[in-house]
């Protein structure tokens, strides 16, 4: 059982940009979709189990849900933009040098100097495996490639702030599901109201990207339950692989293609994503 809620995390949050991209629909609409499925899941969870959790966490976790509609807009956008199988070894890749420098810088991890070097070399790979990633040959897409970088490396600030604020609270786990979902579905709702687009939540694509919701669901929802039976570093690690999977089914399901230099880049730069990863979090 505890290698079945290891691997959940890993093709769930693997099939996630597979399903989003399959929905014809807009950016706005698959965050709609996901963020309302996310919600009604979470009333499910909070039914059955009523987990207790204080005002103040509750509003904690809902603004880091907020936060999470910034990084994941930021990635749906990217998918029409440059495919997933670019978009995720990218983003992933962000999201670990930058979640790995915050935990350094505000929450003293890798305290003694053996974990600063792993922990350097790790962010070094990571480095040169988003860069690799996100190489491309045809010198006609490089103004729109580098305005997409541009895009994902700003709104990757949404998902850091998503993964930082559970750390400085006293609830967590399945605690903090609901509220985080009732901030995405604010934030969500803001948005619309700001871009003036109140036709979205009439349109077809924005219901039909409620499955991404519920994929998102039961990726959260296993990951929360193998980090309390397996650890931390082990539920982690192994989450990390869903950015092979979307990687690769973006490549053979979605048909996005790459020159035979392209993927030896991308094979290279998925394994020293994974690779960084593992040393981060290990050391």
């Amino acid at each position: 059982m505890n290698i079945i809620l290891m691997l959940l995390p890993a093709i769930a949050w693997g099939i996630l940009p597979l399903a989003v991209a399959k929905i014809n629909g807009k950016p706005i609409n698959q965050i709609f979709g996901t963020a309302l499925g996310t919600l009604i899941v979470s009333i499910g969870v909070f039914i059955v189990l009523k987990p207790s959790i204080s005002v103040v966490s509750f509003i904690m976790a809902a603004l880091a849900g907020g936060f999470w509609i910034i990084g994941q807009l930021g990635q749906y956008n990217a998918y029409k933009e440059i495919g997933v199988s670019q978009t995720m070894p990218i983003s992933t890749g962000l999201q670990l040098i930058g979640t790995s420098l915050i935990g350094v810088l505000l929450f003293g991890e890798w305290a003694s100097v053996n974990a600063k070097i792993f922990g350097a070399i790790g962010i070094i790979l990571l480095i040169i495996g988003v860069a690799l990633t996100g190489k491309k040959d045809q010198k006609s897409s490089n103004s729109g490639n580098t305005k997409t970088m541009i895009m994902l490396i700003l709104t990757t600030i949404g998902f850091l702030v998503y993964n930082s604020i559970p750390k400085a609270m006293t609830s967590s786990g399945l605690a903090i599901f609901l509220p985080e979902s009732v901030g995405m579905v604010i934030a969500v709702l803001l948005y619309i109201i700001f871009t003036r687009q109140p036709r979205v939540l009439r349109e077809k694509a924005s219901w039909q990207s409620l499955l991404a919701g519920f994929i998102f669901s039961v990726a959260s929802i296993t990951y929360i339950l193998s980090v309390h039976d397996n650890g931390v570093n082990s539920a982690f690690v192994v989450s990390q692989l869903s950015v092979v999977l979307s990687t690769i089914g973006g490549m053979v399901f979605l048909h996005e293609k790459k020159s035979h230099h392209e993927l030896l880049l991308t094979i290279i730069g998925l394994v020293l994503i994974v690779g960084g990863a593992i040393i981060t979090t290990m050391f």
